[in-house]
């Protein structure tokens, strides 16, 4: 990307649908978003333009739509008719404007553009920001590389699983099930999203029940074990939480990054000394729409700016709306480079088990993932032990390009899995 480095600049590119020219669409972003508004300005001079207004950097047309994608009440008063101009623009915006402030680029990036009347369609795509700005950003403090030193897992992906039932066990029920887990050669654990301070598991009661148990691992293993306990809630609460899981021995705590919000993620980054898992449960408010919300390279990257070290990305032939291909393309996203800033950890969950391997390592390329199996591990006929086994093995069989079929052939617990997985769509 070009950027205006006489003033200092970062762009995004946007979807767009209008039934204005796009050109003038795009202007109307750039001033909306910017120092203009809906009129002349008195106060917006030329030399306050040349410093501060964003600027139109580059339009690409496509086929325009008969119908809007998103009712408009402005439209309609206007008498506005088709067709509806479709197409992708790149808007330039001042450093300045916002500085190293995350909800103020929230709201320059995707704020009141939302609310134009004059879009039948918005979508942020993407965000590129120079190195020597991402750099005035936390970013993740560990990241793939840290997140590998801390669970000691390389060249291959590492395995986990969440706690299940999602809801409804004590925290001695918990611990118990974390004990069979890392008995059984898990290497990642994280609380369900929906767990976080309930009554019947107060997060201070699962966590005094808990640590005991990964430290008689931690013995075994000679390093203490990934458990990603749900620290959401309010700022004073997560700081409250992460330092009782620090002080305790943990190395990994859990948000849900989309209701915890940018300010207090960072909040929490700023003075963390663990591992940041990032749940997006909602995402799908933000994306499920294609003409509405935003794709997920810019999310990953604002919520790296943010500090998160590990970010869910869905599932392969997931139980989730979003397509294989999308999945892949959000997982490659968090590897990417970004400034300077480390690639965040992509997880992949929901309805996962052994027989995603091939396909998942074919199209990514990569090991460089969580790759987290609920009941594909914790319901595997064999127990926690055989289905944590049936995930390496076929990572295994994926990396080497055997065929599962044949690499289960003398491996009973991938082949157990097979047996019962192997209809799940």
């Amino acid at each position: 990307m070009t950027y205006d480095t006489t003033r200092g600049e970062f762009t995004t590119r946007y979807f767009v649908e209008s039934p204005l020219p796009l050109q003038k669409v795009a202007e109307i972003i750039a001033g909306e978003q910017s120092s203009g508004t809906f009129m002349d300005l008195p106060g917006e001079t030329v030399e306050l333009k040349e410093r501060a207004r964003a600027r139109v950097v580059h339009i690409t047309s496509q086929e325009p739509a008969a119908e809007p994608s998103l009712h408009s009440a402005l439209v309609d008063r206007r008498a506005h008719a088709g067709p509806y101009q479709r197409g992708e623009i790149t808007i330039g915006f001042p450093v300045d404007n916002v500085g190293a402030n995350l909800p103020t680029l929230l709201a320059t990036v995707a704020g009141n553009l939302y609310e134009l009347g004059e879009l039948t369609g918005v979508r942020l795509l993407d965000v590129d920001l120079p190195p020597s700005y991402a750099a005035r950003f936390p970013g993740p403090r560990f990241g793939v590389a840290g997140t590998r030193f801390r669970t000691g897992v390389y060249g291959r992906p590492i395995i986990g699983t969440i706690i299940k039932p999602s809801i409804g066990l004590s925290a001695q029920q918990t611990a118990e099930l974390v004990n069979a887990l890392l008995a059984g050669g898990i290497d990642f654990v994280k609380d369900d999203e929906l767990t976080a301070d309930p009554v019947h598991a107060p997060f201070d009661q699962r966590l005094d029940a808990v640590m005991p148990v990964l430290h008689r691992h931690a013995d075994r293993l000679g390093r203490m074990p990934m458990y990603a306990i749900n620290i959401s809630g309010s700022v004073d609460e997560m700081r409250r939480r992460h330092d009782r899981v620090l002080r305790a021995g943990g190395t990994c705590v859990m948000a849900s990054i989309n209701w915890v919000g940018f300010s207090g993620l960072q909040h929490l980054r700023e003075s963390c000394e663990l591992t940041l898992h990032g749940h997006r449960n909602g995402w799908g408010a933000l994306s499920r729409h294609p003409g509405l919300g935003m794709a997920f390279p810019a999310y990953q990257k604002l919520w790296r700016l943010a500090g998160v070290d590990q970010l869910h990305v869905g599932g392969m032939r997931s139980k989730f709306s979003e397509s294989d291909t999308d999945v892949i393309q959000a997982a490659r996203a968090c590897l990417a480079p970004f400034g300077e800033l480390a690639p965040v950890m992509p997880v992949f969950s929901s309805g996962q088990w052994a027989g995603h391997a091939p396909d998942l390592y074919d199209a990514l390329g990569s090991t460089d993932l969580m790759h987290l199996a609920g009941g594909g591990i914790v319901s595997h006929p064999g127990g926690v032990a055989a289905g944590v086994a049936s995930m390496r093995e076929a990572w295994e069989a994926a990396a080497a390009g055997i065929p599962l079929a044949q690499y289960a052939a003398e491996r009973p617990a991938l082949r157990a899995a097979l047996d019962k997985f192997g209809n799940l769509a």
